[in-house]
Parts: C-alpha cells; sequence; structure tokens
C-alpha cells in the first residue's frame, strides 16, 4: 500500500530498540522538499533517543524504492534560492545520516534512482532484492549527482561513481551494486529479505548501545564534514536547473 499525499508521508515506530522510518510518496517513492526535512528532522530527534540503538529506513510499497528529486519540483524550480534551497535537502540528509550516533540499516526493495542512491549511500548496511537496481540519472536531464556524490563515492570509490553518473540510462542491477558495496545483502525476494533483515535487527538491539555508537563514529572516520561542500554542490546543481538545456529536457520528459 502507498500514500496518495502529494507531499508525501513519513511514519516511525520504535520496537525492541529499533526505530523503523517508512516515507513514501505517490511518485514512486521521490522527494519533494517537505518530506526530505521531515525525514531529515526525523533523524536527528532519533538521534538523541537513548532508547533507540538501531535505525531502519525503508519505503512504502513493493515496487520503486525512491525515484530520487521530485519531478514536478524540479520543473518548478525558477530561481537560484529555490534551487538551491531544494537541492540542499538532500544535503541536510545526508549530513544528518552522517552525524547520526545510531547505525542506519537500508531496507530497499526496488529501484534506485538519483537521489535515492543517495540516500542508500548514506546508509550503513544496507538489504536490498534482486530488483533492486540502480541508476544516477541526472546527466540526461541536464544536471549531475552533485550533491549525493560525496556519499556514493565514499561507498563505490570515484571509478564506480563514473561508471554510475556517465552511464545515465543505464541500470546496474542489484548484484553490481553489492559487488561494489553499495549493498551489503541481497535477496531473491521482499519475504526472504525482510526475515533477514528482522533477525539482524533483533540481534543488534540487544547489543552495547554505546559500542553500537562508537563503531558508527568509526565507519565514518576519515570522512570529512561535508556540510559546507554539500550546500556549494546544491547551489551547483541549482544554477543548472535554471540552464536552457535542462529546462527544455524536463519539459519534454514532463509532456
Amino acid at each position: 500500500m502507498t500514500t496518495n499525499r502529494s507531499n508525501g508521508s513519513l511514519y516511525t515506530r520504535i520496537e525492541n530498540k529499533a526505530a523503523i522510518i517508512e516515507f513514501g510518496h505517490p511518485a514512486s517513492n521521490s522527494f519533494v522538499k517537505e518530506l526530505l526535512e521531515r525525514l531529515t528532522n526525523e533523524i536527528y530527534e532519533l538521534s538523541t533517543n537513548h532508547s533507540v540503538s538501531v535505525i531502519v529506513i525503508k519505503s512504502e510499497g513493493d515496487r520503486a524504492f525512491c525515484a530520487g528529486a521530485s519531478f514536478d519540483e524540479l520543473l518548478a524550480i525558477s530561481n537560484l534560492d529555490e534551487g538551491t534551497s531544494f537541492f540542499s535537502g538532500f544535503a541536510n540528509l545526508i549530513s544528518a545520516m552522517r552525524n547520526c550516533k545510531q547505525p542506519i540499516i537500508g531496507r530497499v526493495q526496488g529501484k534506485a534512482v538519483g537521489g535515492g542512491v543517495g540516500l542508500v549511500a548514506a546508509c550503513d548496511y544496507v538489504y536490498a532484492c534482486e530488483s533492486a537496481a540502480v541508476r544516477l540519472s541526472e546527466l540526461a536531464i541536464g544536471i549531475g549527482p552533485f550533491v549525493i556524490a560525496p556519499a556514493v563515492e565514499r561507498k563505490i570509490g570515484k571509478s564506480g561513481l563514473a561508471e554510475l553518473a556517465l552511464a545515465p540510462t543505464e541500470w546496474k542491477n542489484a548484484f553490481w551494486a553489492k559487488e561494489k558495496g553499495l549493498f551489503s545483502k541481497v535477496f531473491s525476494n521482499i519475504k526472504e529479505m525482510d526475515k533477514a533483515l528482522d533477525h539482524h535487527i533483533h540481534l543488534l538491539s540487544q547489543y552495547n548501545p554505546n559500542a553500537l555508537t562508537e563503531l558508527k563514529r568509526i565507519l565514518w572516520e576519515g570522512a570529512p564534514d561535508w556540510s559546507n561542500l554539500l550546500i556549494k554542490r546544491a547551489a551547483i546543481s541549482a544554477n543548472l536547473c535554471l540552464d536552457e538545456f535542462t529546462k527544455e529536457t524536463l519539459s519534454k520528459l514532463k509532456k
């Protein structure tokens, strides 16, 4: 079941020291600005919750995991401030995930595009189905994966980033993503994935929460604070959104 709310939906439940965040949007679980802000704020809030040892991020339904940035909101960007504000939503989300005290596990049941790949890359451990292909489609519409690039590169390296970003119309399958380090485990179907995920969450919730926090810190050790860099990258994306090439391409795709 998926939401029909134009601003998307976000629900969190806490069970046995695990917080499960579920987001959704009728357009293939894409991110409108409001939904990005809500998810970012939720992660910051959970990070201070001492009763939570692990966080799981999942999306609604059994099809696409996340289609990235809202197509309609990309089309609606009319000036640099609007564009920078919109793309900063992805920058702020990645920063929140980086700074979160608990390890974050991603549950990826289907395809991930653009910002959806960035979300996956910012997770600390990722469960995926065979149907979870990935693609960075930004270049094909006139922009680039500038904001999410540091998180993606951290997981799959610069060569992997180039392989995705410079082939924006090609899908890479789940086994490619696992081989590169974007996914941790791949399952043939959702039922098998969820069974393994539930078991893993159960185990993690029994471990010393302070040890989990220290491990999370070590996992991100060496990764710089990208806050300023990502905001600068958001401005680059915003500028390109105002480019005639991008506007014409988006309009054609909309039709």
